[in-house]
């Protein structure tokens, strides 16, 4: 695992704040592969075209959106790669009733891959740890909400279903 690779997975995995918080969706191109799945637990894409057009849907009603990506963790074996990262967001939409933000910390779970120009996440699970705000700022396609239950990350490594804890999981067996 070079320091090239790692600082360039960092930075595929910062510019999905980036492009979020820009709705620069076509920087998306460059962050996830073409059959890229991503599951954000209440919602579920399997390809690239459709996780675009959703996600506009979603920011385009928000005044304004910060994502913080951090504590990066990287695993790369040859070409393909194990990253873990906590996330922390706020989105503000004025007009609507109550307070006009929703904000929320979470974890993404990511597997890469290297193409010929830079690595793409070919898996995404993210997972909401803790939220706070109006549940209805949120909801910018009637009926479309996150799943607002907290993820138990003790819960989900225990249960086999982080695949960087996986990675270094086996790394750790076939060492000792």
């Amino acid at each position: 695992m070079s320091d090239h690779d790692v600082l360039s997975i960092m930075g595929t995995i910062n510019l999905y704040g980036l492009a979020v918080d820009t709705q620069r969706w076509e920087l998306f191109d460059r962050i996830f592969s073409d059959d890229v799945d991503a599951d954000f637990g209440t919602s579920h894409w399997r390809d690239l075209a459709s996780f675009k057009r959703d996600f506009a849907a979603f920011h385009d009603p928000f005044s304004s959106t910060q994502h913080a990506m951090m504590n990066h963790l990287v695993n790369v074996e040859g070409d393909v790669a194990q990253a873990f990262t906590y996330g922390s967001w706020r989105l503000i939409r004025k007009g609507i009733e109550g307070r006009d933000f929703w904000e929320g910390t979470g974890w993404y779970d990511d597997e890469l891959l290297r193409s010929k120009e830079r690595w793409l996440i070919k898996r995404r699970t993210c997972r909401i740890v803790w939220w706070d705000g109006n549940p209805l700022a949120q909801e910018t396609i009637p009926g479309v909400r996150f799943k607002l239950e907290s993820s138990v990350l003790r819960r989900e490594g225990d249960a086999g279903r982080v695949g960087f804890l996986n990675a270094i999981r086996s790394e750790v067996r076939s060492k000792g």
